[in-house]
Order: structure tokens, then sequence, then C-alpha cells
């Protein structure tokens, strides 16, 4: 007897089967991780060097915007990044 787990995967399975990656594309999705990586890294670093001038004038204001800026900026990096995964995938199939 299946348990629910076990169940639920063989569904899942049915509706999205698991993608095989050819070691090309392994390599391919790790350089972009790693670059995308260094990319958030980056805009992190000048931002908070930007929100520490900012509270040094006591500009709240100024630092809750960066902020802000910082998370908008993480999306559009990781939506990009799965983009670019993405077409890795599926120039495998």
């Amino acid at each position: 007897m299946k348990s629910a787990y076990e169940l639920a995967m063989e569904r899942l399975n049915k509706k999205s089967p698991v993608v095989k990656l050819s070691e090309a594309q392994k390599k391919k999705l790790a350089e972009l991780d790693a670059k995308y990586q260094a990319r958030v890294a980056e805009r992190e670093i000048g931002l908070r060097n930007e929100m520490g001038k900012a509270a040094v004038a006591n500009d709240w204001e100024g630092v809750e915007k960066l902020e802000k800026q910082l998370v908008e900026e993480r999306k559009k990096i990781q939506a990009e990044l799965e983009e670019k995964k993405e077409q890795v995938r599926q120039r495998g199939k």
C-alpha cells in the first residue's frame, strides 16, 4: 500500500515529468547561478553603501527608498535568471 506522499509524487510526475539535464546544461545553469549571484552582490554592495551615506545624513526616507530599490532589483535579477535558466532547459528537449 502506497503512502499519501508516494501517491502525490506519482500525480506530480504525471503532470510535469522530471526533465533530465545534460552535463553541458548543468554546467551552463551553474554558470548562470554564479553570474547572477555576483550581480545581486554587486548591487547590494552599491546600494548598501548609498544607504549608509543616507543614514549618516539622517535621510531615513532615502534609506527606505534605497531598501525598496534593492528588493525590486533583486526580484528583477531573479526573474531574469529564471528566464535564462528556462531557455537552457528548453534547449535540451
